[in-house]
């Protein structure tokens, strides 16, 4: 277990255990989260629990090539009445995110200190946020980290059958990626085309950058 220390820096992935787990501690400054995402680590740890820094292996992913809509979803999406913005309600989507329950965990991951360093990131650029509306009222949403041809996917909350799946897909079909880092695996994401592939290959992705 590699602990950080103030220099701005990561140990190589490959050192990360088999759940993933790569270092302990540091900080959430601008500077090193967008290193830790530029090579392929981000941060995930319980409101109790110091910094914990990951690097999966496989690294779960979504190819908007392979992005799976089924029949009755496209049927959905002709027919709903959601509104789809980007960049409208950071802050706002990131508070929702923190307040929803997830299996397995004890509280939120996205503690005061999370949300104040996305919003930074954000106010720099690189943090975007998804919305989806219903008659201006703020229905779901996610937000991640904007890498120019991938997009660090980090959490994201829905109050509406539907809703969150609407804004993931509008987001995909009407972006450039050339990937969706999902992180680790979720059965809703899977449903959507998301796939397990060795970190070998996911930090191909990050070489040109």
């Amino acid at each position: 277990m590699h602990h950080l220390t103030k220099n701005i820096q990561f140990p190589n992935v490959n050192e990360a255990n088999k759940d993933g787990l790569l270092a302990i501690g540091g900080d959430l400054s601008s500077e090193r989260l967008l290193l830790a995402y530029k090579s392929g680590i981000f941060p995930w740890f319980e409101n109790y629990e110091p910094i914990l820094w990951w690097s999966p292996d496989p690294r779960f992913v979504l190819f908007p090539e392979k992005l799976k809509v089924s029949k009755s979803m496209k049927q959905v999406l002709r027919n709903s009445s959601y509104v789809v913005t980007i960049n409208k309600a950071f802050k706002d989507v990131i508070l929702q995110c923190s307040k929803t329950k997830r299996e397995g965990q004890k509280g939120t991951w996205i503690s005061k200190s999370m949300i104040n360093a996305y919003t930074k990131l954000h106010e720099l650029g690189y943090a975007k946020s998804v919305e989806v509306w219903e008659n201006e009222n703020l229905v779901a949403g996610f937000y991640g980290i904007d890498l120019g041809n991938i997009f660090c996917g980090e959490s994201m909350f829905t109050k509406m059958s539907n809703a969150s799946k609407i804004g993931l897909i509008t987001f995909i079909q009407n972006s450039n990626y050339k990937l969706i880092d999902c992180q680790v695996y979720t059965q809703h994401l899977e449903s959507l085309g998301a796939e397990d592939i060795p970190r070998t290959k996911f930090l191909e992705y990050f070489e040109y950058y």
